[in-house]
């Protein structure tokens, strides 16, 4: 978006809201409604199996099909997906990343498409085309975890996508880096700025050494990076961060890479506001979060976010409805329209308090790069585990801050009384579900695509991707032609799995400073020593994400917690099957089975986990799970097995460990 100059009122930001479930036809469908309301972009919410590369069809993909997210196996859906919406027209944000190359490639293709239709130029089209891919793939390794390939490869597609749409599609921002999921994952204000910035060293770094893109042309590529950030409820230290941010990469794109048009080095970057800082228990206070945290990104007009999507009220409980969607698009309409907000120039600037704070975040920013920079590079600090162990212990510190009253949450450790919420009132059904049936038809689908299409072309497409993998050459065209014959989202994965292959990031948990001189952890320290004294035995529990939920940041902490109170701790990362998890289980002979699911499919892999262990003779062994499950869920949970269930309302680590050795206690008939 164009930057006024500093005598005009500033334009206000793109519009977002993060959307999409259960189908290409229902996404389509609700797009469009938001349009029509004001939405001035879209911003593409995908399923789990569409992040990770596999089709609804498969064994990982049970349970996930549609929950988080529009399902996109292959044109056919993307066709649907954007049906009606003129892409040459349309400003289009994806969270994607694994896959980005693969999603860019259909979205180019049905734009193709488009313009032949309409018997335009096809190249003016692209020319036009207008968004933003996330294809961020570090902060999938520290964060989210809906990476596929190891490190090298993923850096190789970022790195090919990048070249191709600077030379295709000029106006495309083809990496969106990701600092959002650091901060959700333990970052500090410091650290979240540094790690991007990192990320984006590595990838400009990547860009110009591959000898893709001209030295002339840097200018460009950085002119097409933007970056994705998180605003957390403390306004004025989150606004000051921006500020730092937008002079450290003004410093860096000069100094590192030679790019001399400030235009071209100004931080483009836009926002969702903190949706793992929202709370479950009195959900209604969630409104006013999101309103401040909007204010950080929004205050400082030489640090203003270009694009700007909101949670809605009750995504701690669910996945929101279209009207809570609308709610939070009046909010930022309110801001941009009723307000003076845009009519001045930066109100900060000046402010010795301010600059102080900024100078403090950029200094230490400064510092965590240059050690980053030290052992190798972002690249390198992944594999490591260095950055992953720095970001687990960072958020074990803050939950002790929560924990102990330190920091408070309203509503949740401090001001915990409160009236009935008439939003949650019985019959107001305050989240939307998603039909079982989804998942069955989008299998049935994927069936009739496969049978319809030229299977003879699917595989010589799918032979040259695998062949131009295992060169040097760019990849965009190859997948481009998957695109265009019909070539499904798991094919195009599972051929460049055949020759990446796949990896497991570290989990950082071992590395995490451990907590001391809490006399509850202590408590609970001497009953496992206690309980182990009478079985004879360690006590072990096994901390296990089942499917494709990759945010692992309360299995981590809940894994910490549990090795700092005496268990023996058995954590191997994201992404297993139940059956996975089961033969764990029985392997290492433990003693409670804890299970993290946020995507919404914990009615169908969590009873598969206690059905297994019965089967394998372990039926003793309980089974319990935490995440964002619905009162009614819970219930059928309890009903199928599940020994105790947790949500984000039950924040307090160490009063769960201690419920854990009690539950043992009574599994083994121990007073």
């Amino acid at each position: 978006m164009p930057y006024p100059s500093d005598h005009e009122r500033d334009r206000p930001w793109v519009m977002r809201t993060y959307a999409g479930h259960s189908s290409a036809a229902a996404s389509n469908e609700l797009y469009r409604r938001n349009l029509a309301k004001g939405q001035t972009g879209l911003s593409v919410a995908f399923d789990l199996p569409t992040q990770t590369g596999y089709d609804p069809d498969h064994q990982l993909s049970r349970g996930e099909v549609g929950k988080v997210g529009v399902p996109i196996s292959h044109i056919g859906d993307m066709r649907r997906l954007f049906d009606g919406i003129p892409l040459a027209e349309a400003n289009t944000s994806m969270t994607i990343n694994a896959p980005a190359m693969w999603l860019l490639a259909l979205y180019v293709s049905v734009a193709r498409e488009q313009a032949e239709t309409e018997g335009r130029d096809v190249d003016e089209v692209l020319a036009k085309l207008t968004g933003t891919t996330q294809n961020d793939i570090i902060k999938e390794y520290l964060s989210r975890g809906t990476y596929i390939f190891p490190p090298g490869p993923s850096l190789r597609l970022i790195t090919d996508m990048i070249a191709w749409t600077v030379h295709h599609v000029p106006k495309w921002n083809p990496i969106n880096i990701c600092s959002y999921h650091l901060q959700e994952a333990g970052a500090t204000p410091t650290q979240e700025v540094a790690y991007a910035l990192c990320t984006a060293i590595a990838v400009l770094d990547a860009v110009r050494d591959s000898g893709q893109v001209e030295q002339a042309d840097m200018a460009k590529v950085v002119a097409r990076i933007s970056f994705f950030v998180n605003a957390g409820v403390r306004f004025v230290e989150e606004m000051s961060k921006m500020r730092a941010f937008t002079a450290l990469w003004d410093e860096i794109t000069r100094d590192r890479y030679g790019v001399t048009d400030p235009k071209a080095r100004r931080l483009r970057y836009g926002v969702q506001v903190n949706s793992l800082g929202l709370t479950e228990a009195q959900p209604e206070n969630n409104v006013q979060r999101i309103v401040l945290e909007m204010l950080a990104v929004s205050l400082s007009r030489g640090a203003r976010a270009r694009a700007i999507q909101l949670p809605a009220w009750n995504e701690a409980l669910g996945l929101p409805r279209p009207w809570d969607q609308q709610w939070a698009l009046r909010m930022q309409q309110v801001l941009a329209f009723e307000t003076d907000l845009l009519e001045y120039e930066d109100i900060f600037d000046g402010s010795h308090v301010i600059q102080a704070k900024v100078d403090e975040i950029m200094a230490g920013a400064r510092e965590e790069i240059a050690r980053v920079q030290d052992v190798g590079g972002a690249v390198a600090a992944v594999e490591s585990g260095y950055m992953k162990s720095q970001l687990v212990g960072s958020l074990a510190e803050y939950r002790r801050g929560m924990e102990n009253g330190e920091r408070v949450l309203v509503g949740v450790n401090k001001f915990a009384t409160t009236e009935p919420s008439p939003l949650q009132a019985e019959g107001a059904k305050a989240i939307e579900t998603i039909d079982p049936a989804v998942e069955k038809e989008a299998v049935a689908a994927l069936e009739d695509w496969r049978s319809r299409r030229d299977n003879d072309a699917v595989a010589r497409s799918l032979a040259t991707l695998k062949e131009t993998a295992q060169t040097s050459a760019n990849l965009f065209e190859a997948t481009v032609d998957c695109a265009r014959t019909g070539v499904t989202t798991g094919e195009w994965a599972g051929a460049l799995r055949e020759v990446f292959g796949e990896y497991r990031a570290p989990t950082g948990v071992s590395a995490a400073a451990a907590g001391g001189g809490d006399p509850g952890i202590e408590r609970v320290r001497e009953r496992v020593r206690a309980t182990e004294a009478e079985l004879g035995e360690r006590l072990r529990i096994l901390v296990g994400k089942p499917g494709l939920d990759g945010h692992s940041n309360g299995a981590e902490q809940v894994a910490v917690r549990a090795r700092d109170v005496g268990f023996e701790v058995v954590y191997q990362g994201i992404r297993l099957t139940p059956e996975q998890i089961t033969a764990a289980a029985v392997q290492e002979g433990v003693h409670v089975v804890g299970l993290s699911v946020l995507s919404g499919s914990h009615l169908e892999v969590v009873p598969h986990v206690v059905d297994g262990l019965r089967a394998a003779g372990a039926g003793d062994v309980p089974v319990i799970v935490g995440g964002i499950i619905p009162p009614d869920d819970a219930a059928l949970l309890t009903e199928r097995g599940i020994a105790r269930v947790f949500t984000p309302k039950d924040y307090e680590l160490t009063d769960i460990m201690d419920g854990i050795v009690s539950l043992i206690r009574e599994r083994h008939g121990l007073s």
